[in-house]
This record gives C-alpha cells, sequence and structure tokens, in this order.
C-alpha cells in the first residue's frame, strides 16, 4: 500500500508490532516436546490478545493461526498434535495477520535447541541474505535488482533459491502490488520499488531444491528436489534512503 497519512503509518507500526511480537514470542515458547499445534495456539492467542486477526486463517480459511514448517516442509505446515517438535528441528514460523484495516506479514527460521544436523548455517545464510537485500532497497530501486542480489549471495553460501515462492506488497490486504517480489533476478521485469509504499521482504534459500511443490494436504509445501528451505521476513516501509523496519520487534536478526 501507498501511505500517504500519518494514520496510516501508525496503522501499520500497529499490526506489525503485533505480528512481529508474536513472532518472537512464539520462536521463545517453541520446547522440545510440545506440538506444533499447541504453539499455534499460543501464538493464535497472542493475537486475540491485541485484537489482531490470522491473515491466513481469515483470507484463505487455512487450518491455523500461523504457518509452522518444520523440517523438510519449505512453507505453509499446518499446525498439528502429530507434529511434535524434536531437538535439532529446523523450524519456520510465519506470522501474518489484520487489524483496523491494516495487514503486516513476517516469519523466521531457526533451530530448536542444539543444531546436531547442522541446519544453523542455511538458517544464517538466509538471515543475512534478507539483510543485505533490505539495505538496498529505497525508491526507484528496481525488484529485479534485488532478486539478483539475493541468489547471488545465495550461491555464494553454496546454496539455492525457491524461485516460485516471493515477497509482496502488503498493507490493505495481506497480498498486493508489487505481488511478485522474486528470490531471482528477471531482466524483463522493469518495475521498481515506490517511495512510501510498504512490501514485505522474504527469502527462501534451499539447500537442494529451486521449486516448491504442494503435498496432498492442499496447503504444506517441499522442495521439488527435497532438501531444506529457510525463510526469514520483514514489512518494510520503503523511503529515498534506508527503509524502516515495521516488523523489527520480531528481533530475527537479535
Amino acid at each position: 500500500m501507498s501511505i500517504t497519512k500519518e494514520d496510516e503509518l501508525i496503522g501499520m507500526k500497529k499490526i506489525s508490532d503485533v505480528v512481529g511480537t508474536t513472532l518472537k514470542l512464539m520462536r521463545a515458547y517453541a520446547k522440545v516436546g510440545i506440538s506444533t499445534k499447541e504453539l499455534d495456539a499460543y501464538g493464535g492467542d497472542i493475537l486475540k490478545r491485541y485484537g489482531a486477526k490470522s491473515a491466513p486463517y481469515e483470507t484463505y480459511g487455512f487450518p491455523g493461526y500461523t504457518c509452522i514448517s518444520i523440517n523438510k516442509e519449505a512453507a505453509h505446515g499446518i499446525p498439528s498434535e502429530k507434529k511434535i517438535l524434536q531437538e535439532g528441528d529446523l523450524i519456520n514460523i510465519d506470522v501474518s495477520a489484520e487489524l483496523n484495516g491494516f495487514w503486516s506479514d513476517n516469519g523466521g527460521s531457526f533451530v530448536l535447541g542444539k543444531d546436531i544436523h547442522n541446519h544453523q548455517p542455511l538458517v544464517d545464510a538466509s538471515k543475512n541474505i534478507l539483510r543485505k537485500a533490505i539495505n538496498h532497497i529505497k525508491g526507484g530501486v528496481r525488484i529485479s535488482d534485488i532478486g539478483y542480489i539475493i541468489e547471488t549471495e545465495a550461491k555464494k553460501s553454496g546454496f539455492k533459491v525457491i524461485k516460485n515462492l516471493a515477497g509482496h506488497g502488503v498493507g490493505r490486504s495481506l497480498h498486493e502490488a508489487p505481488e511478485n517480489i522474486l528470490n531471482y533476478s528477471v531482466t524483463s521485469n522493469r518495475e521498481r520499488f515506490k517511495k512510501n509504499t510498504t512490501v514485505a521482504i522474504e527469502t527462501f534459500i534451499s539447500t537442494n531444491s529451486t521449486v516448491a511443490v504442494a503435498l496432498n494436504d492442499g496447503w504444506t509445501l517441499v522442495g521439488n528436489k527435497g532438501g531444506y528451505v529457510t525463510q526469514h521476513e520483514h514489512t518494510i516501509l520503503i523511503t529515498d534512503k534506508h527503509p524502516l523496519i515495521l516488523t523489527e520487534l520480531n528481533a530475527i536478526w537479535d
């Protein structure tokens, strides 16, 4: 969305604080032995406490308040009582919600407990690449240039990117224009980031795959060639200088 009035910025800051705080608290609540259903219920309670509504639940009828993907699930993992968190699991939590007509989106991957499966390098690459990408965004920058940065940095780290998952505009709805802020460069795309607009920038960094495919449940995505995928996401306000990180309370870079 385009921010034209102070109350619009205040509205975006409020919902971004809510989803950022929810993600941070859910990450801290995740413990060995609990189910992803319990973790999701905890996140849902936080959103309700703030008066916010889960975006995937409200928009798409997703069977959960948040998306929780574990290990070889790339995205849109369904919370389940049967999925019990284990030491060393690679976990991704994606929290998006609506409050007073404003929407915000954020997410992050992390290793639960000890890194016994050596997932941390993939997690770190995703976080660092997101930071580098966001640091290059300002009004007038080509969207494809950010995709080039993400893919190039992934290759430098020995990883790949998922090409059919992308960042997007956000604000008055969960997904707005620009709809495809891809993790790789499409040179024919001459669209540029616009000053005073809000977008969700997210990385999808993988070990093996370049395409996410849906499982039979209709929601859960996995890599087409297996392996693991990490995602980190911030909602930002684009300026003519450094972007304003609206979801900074999620502390994914701490």
